[in-house]
């Protein structure tokens, strides 16, 4: 036993070794079948004595059997993103800025190319990789260290026993991306939209030896929480590299913001020579004690910029002009192009986004357009060549009818979009049941466009509430879905109903009402019965919610399908409430099941500040007196509302024993 416990010892180091040489040196000593030697004889032992085995073992990077879901991560440090740059002025702001925070006449900084990937997080405990995790919404992110392990550039060891989070960008190089893309066609399977979607995907597998058939890729750029002996920022990178951690080689000391400009036109003009995308240069004040003392924003640090590149344009012909239908109804013209490749992806479509910005470009069906992607994701026609017109090409008529339902479509006064306002409509719902399940909704896993189009023809669902009358015996009879997807599909859809109320919320995609203010919203009212019931003023009373969510919020719950809607969705058990947080003052709920009406001036807060401290407390604002009200709030020359108050007998209070109520006294 200790002879193969040694031997396994050393069968690690050396298979790290040829790991490290050949996947970050590029510069392998032994053959390939030399290495596949080694591992079989690792993983032979691993299987004789199974005390041996480890989760650090070089033989765990296949992977192992699938997982049920993803825990959470939070960050001991937030992973912050970084404010963008897209000009020279823009540039020396951030620098003019850098200075007066330090007080310094000049700044080193440090330049690094951004690499186009997915953020990621790795601890590592005494030199062993312990978790890794997402970079989620910068402070929490999802656990998959067991994906992360697949990737042969991470080591599993370090040659030093240190413990720190490194983070790093996982990417896929252009050739791999292609190479995949080019299996997949011939599977049938559905294409990947660009590199960086590919490599975010592939990190999010269940199963980890999918991820590990993936060709993913990772550099190194800095540290969260940890005690290293580092300095300056390009002190770190070193460090890093003796760790054997892979880190980028195109990197640069500059004295000034001018030489950092230099760094950035440079790789501007040689981004095409890189194997894998970029998307511009991080530039980062180098000394790391004066990037402490200058600290962060609520969103960003203020001792780094990244400067963004211009979306790469490539000029196509429009073949024909269709319209979307949305989930709002909005009729979206879309271009249909000659394939492009463009930004690491082949484009075939492109938004026009309305019929005004169609008519301002004078897009024609036939033209030849110059395109590129919006935001580097989605692809936008930027201009018409109009010099190679030929006189065949033909102008495009927006509809009058819904393509979809056949319903007339309108323009509503201030809107740029034409719209169909048929609440029956297939592609709305479609739509609407896509965004239902999308991650940042209700995040059910494995219900894409493509099922949730299959599930309508075959009529398993109408609306959102029908996915949880799902069965697995039903799905499995789908054509690709076999029963082990749809067992999954349904255990997705299940583990859904235990979300958060602002994620429902915001699945019902209410026109208007997006994730933010579906957030405030349900940690506001805490449950949807309550949401459901509060008037505009208890709405509008709100932080961050105005008359038009406010307004939009309330015809969405009154429509007559929406409460057909709720009533299957409660049937089914999904979760209509919102977790209490701790400490919060919403949890002191002093006035619940109150209705308060206001009327006339009041000394200590405006109308809209009081209606917010009643709903805080569990109680409702009405605009009305009524037999429901419990008090009518009287100010300084209060009105009508008095007399009927007395009338129905309603308690009739000054703000003295409103604030007794509000134990503010």
């Amino acid at each position: 036993m200790e002879e193969a416990a040694a031997r396994a010892a050393q069968l690690r180091q050396e298979i790290e070794e040829h790991n490290y040489r050949y996947h970050v040196l590029d510069d392998p000593v032994i053959s390939d079948q030399q290495f596949d030697a080694l591992m079989r004889e690792l993983v032979e032992l691993e299987r004789r004595f199974p005390e041996l085995q480890r989760d650090d073992s070089p033989t765990r990077r296949v992977g192992g059997a699938p997982r049920a879901g993803f825990s959470t991560v939070a960050h001991k440090l937030p992973m912050l993103g970084l404010d963008n740059a897209f000009q020279l002025e823009e540039l020396r702001d951030f620098d003019s800025r850098v200075r007066r925070l330090a007080g310094l006449s000049s700044v080193e900084y440090f330049c690094e190319l951004k690499i186009d990937g997915l953020a990621v997080s790795l601890q590592y405990e005494e030199g062993r990789f312990t978790r890794g995790s997402t970079r989620g919404d910068g402070f929490t992110g999802e656990e998959i260290t067991h994906n992360l392990r697949t990737i042969r550039q991470i080591p599993l060891n370090l040659p030093d026993p240190v413990t720190a989070e490194v983070r790093g960008e996982v990417y896929i190089n252009r050739a791999d991306f292609e190479a995949m893309n080019s299996l997949r066609r011939e599977q049938n399977k559905p294409l990947f939209a660009n590199p960086r979607n590919a490599a975010a995907g592939s990190l999010r597998q269940l199963d980890p030896r999918i991820t590990a058939a993936r060709p993913l890729r990772i550099f190194f750029y800095g540290l969260g929480e940890h005690n290293l002996p580092v300095f300056t920022h390009g002190d770190l990178l070193a460090y890093l590299e003796r760790l054997r951690l892979p880190v980028n080689p195109h990197r640069a000391l500059c004295r000034n913001i001018d030489e950092a400009w230099e760094f950035c036109c440079e790789w501007a003009e040689r981004r095409s020579e890189l194997p894998y995308e970029i998307d511009g240069v991080v530039v980062k004040v180098n000394d790391l004690a004066l990037q402490e003392r200058m600290g962060n924003t609520a969103r960003s640090p203020r001792w780094a910029v990244a400067f963004k590149y211009p979306p790469e344009e490539k000029s196509t012909r429009v073949l024909d002009i269709l319209v979307n239908v949305g989930r709002t109804g909005a009729i979206t013209p879309v271009a249909v192009l000659e394939p492009v490749l463009i930004s690491g992806s082949t484009v075939q479509r492109a938004s026009l986004h309305n019929e005004d910005i169609l008519a301002e470009k004078e897009v024609m069906i036939g033209d030849t357009v110059v395109i590129r992607k919006a935001g580097e994701i989605i692809p936008e026609v930027v201009r018409v060549l109009k010099e190679k017109r030929t006189g065949a090409e033909r102008a495009f008529q927006m509809p009058e009818k819904c393509p979809s339902c056949g319903a007339a479509v309108h323009r509503l006064p201030g809107e740029a979009v034409r719209r169909c306002f048929n609440p029956s409509c297939p592609a709305q719902l479609v739509e609407r049941i896509v965004h239902f399940a999308s991650r940042r909704a209700m995040d059910i896993e494995g219900l894409g466009p493509a099922v949730v189009r299959l599930l309508w023809r075959e009529g398993l669902v109408r609306d959102l509430a029908d996915l949880y009358y799902l069965k697995a015996s039903q799905l499995s009879k789908l054509e690709g879905l076999a029963e082990k997807s749809a067992a999954n599909l349904v255990a997705a859809i299940e583990k859904s109903k235990g979300n958060p109320l602002h994620r429902l919320l915001f699945g019902f995609g209410i026109r208007l009402v997006g994730e933010k203010a579906s957030r405030l919203l349900a940690e506001h009212f805490l449950t949807l019965d309550r949401l459901r019931e509060a008037g505009p003023e208890e709405l509008t009373a709100v932080p961050g919610i105005g008359p038009k969510i406010a307004g939009a919020a309330i015809r969405f719950f009154q429509a007559p399908e929406t409460a057909e809607l709720l009533d299957k969705l409660a049937q089914a058990g999904v979760n209509f409430n919102e977790p209490v947080v701790e400490g919060d003052t919403a949890g002191e709920r002093v006035l619940e099941g109150k209705t308060f009406v206001f009327s006339g001036a009041l000394k200590r807060f405006t109308r809209h500040e009081a209606a917010g401290l009643v709903t805080e407390r569990g109680g409702r604002v009405s605009p009305a007196v009524s037999r429901k009200t419990d008090y009518l709030v009287t100010g300084a020359e209060p009105g009508s509302k008095l007399a009927r108050a007395h009338e129905l007998g309603v308690a009739v209070i000054d703000e003295s024993a409103f604030l007794e109520l509000l134990q503010l006294q």
